[in-house]
């Protein structure tokens, strides 16, 4: 018999199911390779996996990768049965024909022989039919036990942080340890006015880990800090109830919290101040191409703002602005507003969460948009296009850059009496010059202050101006 090459893969699920252990399943491996003339290499484990979807799964694409190497490391995968290779049908064939087909590797379930021919491939759809559907099943028979449980009052799920469960559906108690940094994170947003990505800069140089041991993002500060659960509410798959654990935070707190998160207009994909370097990071955007202007404080001779797609190659010119010429220009400009200087200004009214979410996917939209208009833009100065192809296009993005913003309008859109009127934004003027102009206040301070006012500040190189988007919320 001709000594093949193999790779072993063993999947033991989530799902509470008869199946192997691990051990058992490598055993089989093993077992069928010796008696099959087959050299394991190596065993790949994925422990406590659904099968459902390949790239949730990185030791089975760190196994597809091996095997499909230049130099053929391997005749054939052994499973101990097909199910094990993939649930998702159109998954295991798509995985399998390229496996098969580009680099002559065979997937065998060593449990599930097949006879060779048109039949054999017939038996193996049908398994993994089955087992595709069997999933399904089982997928549906567990969301709907979760579901009852949810409406009986039950506690399910992984616990919050500063929470760990008891068993049995019994409410989850508090975790004395970890109840620490979840109220640091509310005292520090609540009343030390600090943002969620400065929140969790501080925790993990405090040495605090997420549930999983990992460290804290931005993201999973604001997650924790907009969870109902601390304040006693039980959400789950849009069943929810006032549950019986003990609580240390009360709905008001929690509500006055979630007011100031959606009355806080925030740009999209603007940085949390605390991220950046200077007050004005964020804020200054280069008039040719629409990116931001980095800081660069490192030239201490000079230091100043540069467009960001230049520094990255990406912007044919530079477009550049001294630190000193900027902050110069902006304190005029408040003094000019000040001194009766007529103004145009945004509201943004506060939105439910919804309705953010469809505003950041259409901003999304709005930057390809952007991107599109500079590639075309390109291709005619190099040749690409035609002028009347430039044109078409150009016109085809205008269109769809119109009917994207109107869209963006009418989820803004207040009635004229409840805006706030310009008496109310220069009032707002006066507090954010006072802090800006104030020495000894910190870059943060400064920042955050500026960004409840300036949507942005656009440098017009040409023209040697900046022009300011002021807004109210």
């Amino acid at each position: 018999m001709e000594l093949k090459y193999g790779y072993g893969y063993v999947r033991v699920s989530t799902d509470k199911q008869e199946e192997l252990s691990p051990d058992s399943q490598e055993k089989l491996l093993r077992d069928y390779a010796k008696n099959n003339n087959i050299i394991l290499l190596e065993v790949f484990f994925e422990i406590g996996v659904s099968g459902r979807k390949a790239d949730k799964r990185p030791e089975f694409q760190r196994m597809i990768s091996l095997a499909k190497s230049d130099d053929h490391p391997v005749d054939t995968i052994l499973v101990w049965k097909f199910s094990r290779f993939a649930r998702n049908q159109e998954e295991s064939i798509v995985y399998k024909s390229l496996l098969k087909k580009q680099h002559s590797v065979d997937v065998v379930s060593i449990s599930e022989p097949l006879i060779e021919g048109p039949f054999g491939s017939l038996i193996e759809r049908i398994i993994e039919w089955m087992d595709e559907y069997y999933s399904i099943r089982l997928s549906g028979e567990v969301l709907r036990g979760m579901k009852e449980k949810a409406l009986k009052e039950g506690y399910q799920s992984s616990p919050p942080l500063g929470y760990k469960a008891v068993g049995g559906g019994k409410p989850f108690v508090i975790s004395e340890e970890e109840f620490k940094i979840v109220n640091y994170m509310a005292d520090q947003f609540d009343y030390k006015n600090a943002d969620f990505t400065k929140i969790a800069r501080n925790v993990n140089t405090m040495g605090y880990k997420t549930k999983r041991g990992n460290p804290f993002e931005s993201r999973s500060v604001e997650r924790i800090l907009t969870n109902p659960f601390y304040y006693g509410l039980v959400v789950w798959n849009g069943v929810s109830f006032t549950g019986s654990h003990e609580v240390r935070f009360d709905k008001e707190r929690f509500d006055s919290r979630m007011d100031r998160i959606r009355r806080q207009h925030k740009p999209h994909k603007r940085h949390d101040i605390s991220s950046c370097r200077h007050w004005l990071s964020g804020l200054l955007k280069c008039g040719s191409c629409g990116a931001s202007l980095s800081y660069n404080g490192s030239n201490r001779t000079s230091p100043g703002f540069q467009c960001y797609r230049y520094s990255k190659g990406i912007h044919p010119g530079s477009v550049a602005i001294s630190e000193k010429k900027a902050v110069a220009a902006v304190y005029e400009y408040f003094d000019k507003l000040l001194a009766g200087l007529d103004f145009e200004y945004e509201y943004h009214a506060p939105q439910t969460d919804k309705q953010l979410s469809q505003r950041d996917s259409l901003l999304d939209e709005l930057e390809k948009i952007t991107s599109r208009e500079y590639r075309i833009q390109l291709a005619f100065e190099n040749g690409v296009d035609t002028l009347e192809e430039y044109k078409m296009n150009k016109e085809r993005l205008r269109k769809a850059r119109a009917d994207i913003q109107k869209q963006i309008d009418e989820l803004q859109n207040v009635p004229a009496s409840k805006k706030p009127s310009k008496e109310d934004v220069l009032a707002r003027v006066r507090n954010v010059y006072d802090v800006i102009k104030n020495p000894d206040v910190d870059y943060e301070t400064k920042g955050s202050f500026m960004r409840g006012l300036v949507e942005d500040i656009v440098y017009d190189k040409e023209n040697q101006r900046l022009i300011f988007h002021l807004y109210i919320s």
